[in-house]
């Protein structure tokens, strides 16, 4: 059990027999009285994001989460494959987890399973990755002032804002958090 004052991003817990993982911590403190913990959570049976709110001093299971590593496989109408290169099991999950997610995802990608008590609850993307440019937007000739941007597609299909020297066939380092270009890894 932890005090709910511990709760912070990425802390993963059960309440009312569901598992949650915090994706936003907050902590209000009125004038008088006691001081409350508003938490933005993730239902990592259901995918469902809800607000929940403690008093100061409450207490909730946390739990421990097992992390394995995967390779990417491919993906169908409903399920994505991978592989554990260790035991070559190979675990599916349903598409609709990764909702948005899955534009990241490439061939070969390594990402880690989630997994409580042998059922697979959530995935982790990599904080970067690099992707190859295959198509640009035309640049304007001039177009120089206030550090202009222009959007590229990666090889995965997804699309970004990046500076205007990048072209087609370069690698470029992608923030998957915030969807932002990062750097330009080579030409």
């Amino acid at each position: 059990m932890i005090d709910v004052n511990q709760l912070r991003k990425g802390t993963t817990f059960t309440a009312n027999g569901n598992l949650y993982r915090v994706l936003e911590y907050r902590h209000h403190k009125p004038g008088r009285g006691k001081a409350t913990i508003r938490v933005t959570v993730r239902d990592l049976r259901s995918g469902s994001t809800i607000e929940m709110t403690f008093n100061s001093g409450e207490r909730v299971e946390d739990i421990r989460v097992e992390a394995n590593t995967v390779e990417y496989l491919y993906a169908d109408d409903d399920f994505v494959t991978f592989m554990n290169t260790e035991t070559y099991d190979q675990p599916q999950l349903n598409r609709a987890i990764f909702g948005d997610d899955l534009k990241f995802i490439k061939d070969s990608m390594a990402i880690k399973l989630l997994s409580y008590e042998s059922e697979i609850i959530d995935y982790e993307l990599p904080k970067t990755m690099e992707y190859e440019v295959i198509e640009v937007e035309a640049a304007v000739a001039g177009d120089t002032a206030n550090s202009p941007t222009k959007k590229i597609k990666l090889e995965s299909g997804f699309e970004v804002s990046a500076p205007m020297f990048i072209n087609v066939g370069d690698v470029v380092k992608i923030n998957l958090e915030e969807e932002a270009y990062v750097t330009r890894v080579s030409k």
